[in-house]
């Protein structure tokens, strides 16, 4: 008798709606020329002043109305507390189950106000409330302090009482890489494992052999993958990117908890999400891997533009639902 293959649990959808293909249309030749200026091998005064007037920006979006959000320090960074409508806040039982997120921009940019939105949306679609952190940013501190902010908000998490069974970790784009990152060095640090991990259109391998061979990097036209090197150069400072601890596909998986990967079929770092979801199975963790046909990168912020966004929030929340449950 031959021994079975264990594969994960994949969704696939097969039709983007129309309005999605415009938008990732549109999207595209937008992003293109301010991708192409990500280039060198450092940070420019004017990449940093783009990067500032962004984060300034966002940091003023607001959450869906009749949510509630608690600003806060922990340690050395802040984090928010963030309770979609109808979700009850303001009492320490509120908080028994909680959704832990890490928010995406590169490494390099973005802040719990350009996800604040998105992230209202979860907590409504999940009746949960999330704190996000505000973790420090290379290059004002390194990759490893970055990484170890996350890691402190999971272990203050902890100390607050709320216990592990009832914590998801979730980020998207480099928050999904966080998001394991976290759940690893946690894992190797001793703490106990949260029920489930989320990673969004996560880049979980920091080299990019695979990406740059994958179809769909021949497919795209904005130059995603040459941004994306151009980050990973900037933020890894000469670490070797095929260390487990610097790139989470390369790592030790074994005792993970059960995960969720959700990516968009045309992405340039859509081989992560399939590599990974391997990965995981072939080290005994429960993983589905939700795939969406020619989607923007971390599409589920582009809602109700996108039709699929709110679809994918809903899949997130109803994942998450269960795992805490």
């Amino acid at each position: 008798m031959t021994e079975r293959t264990i594969r994960p649990h994949v969704r696939r959808r097969t039709k983007a709606t129309l309005r999605s293909r415009m938008v990732v249309a549109a999207f595209g030749k937008a992003t293109a020329p301010a991708l192409a200026k990500l280039n060198g091998d450092e940070i420019t005064p004017e990449i940093a002043a783009r990067f500032a007037r962004l984060d300034k920006a966002s940091a003023r979006i607001p959450a869906l109305r009749g949510s509630r959000t608690e600003r806060f320090t922990i340690g050395d960074f802040e984090a928010e507390w963030v309770h979609g409508p109808g979700v009850p806040g303001g009492a320490p039982d509120s908080r028994d189950r909680v959704i832990l997120y890490l928010h995406g921009g590169g490494w390099l940019f973005g802040n719990v106000g350009s996800h604040r939105r998105m992230i209202s949306k979860l907590s409504r679609a999940a009746g949960l409330p999330v704190l996000a952190l505000d973790y420090r940013l290379v290059p004002k501190v390194t990759f490893e302090q970055e990484i170890a902010d996350c890691v402190a908000g999971y272990r203050w998490l902890l100390e607050q009482g709320v216990k592990p069974e009832n914590v998801v970790i979730m980020g998207d784009s480099a928050g999904g890489h966080l998001t394991f990152a976290t759940a690893i060095h946690a894992r190797d640090a001793g703490l106990p494992m949260p029920a489930g991990l989320v990673g969004i259109s996560g880049v979980y391998d920091m080299t990019t052999e695979h990406k740059r061979a994958h179809a769909n990097h021949a497919a795209d036209r904005t130059g995603a993958l040459a941004a994306l090197e151009w980050m990973m150069r900037v933020v890894l400072a000469g670490a070797d990117p095929t260390d487990g601890k610097v790139s989470p596909l390369r790592a030790d998986l074994t005792g993970l908890p059960r995960t969720l990967l959700v990516v968009s079929s045309t992405e340039v770092i859509y081989c992560d999400s399939e590599q990974m979801a391997d990965r995981l199975t072939e080290a005994g963790v429960p993983c589905t891997l939700s795939v969406w046909p020619n989607q923007l990168h971390v599409f589920q912020a582009f809602g109700p533009v996108v039709p699929e966004a709110t679809r994918s929030l809903v899949e997130i929340a109803r994942w998450v639902r269960n795992v805490v449950a």
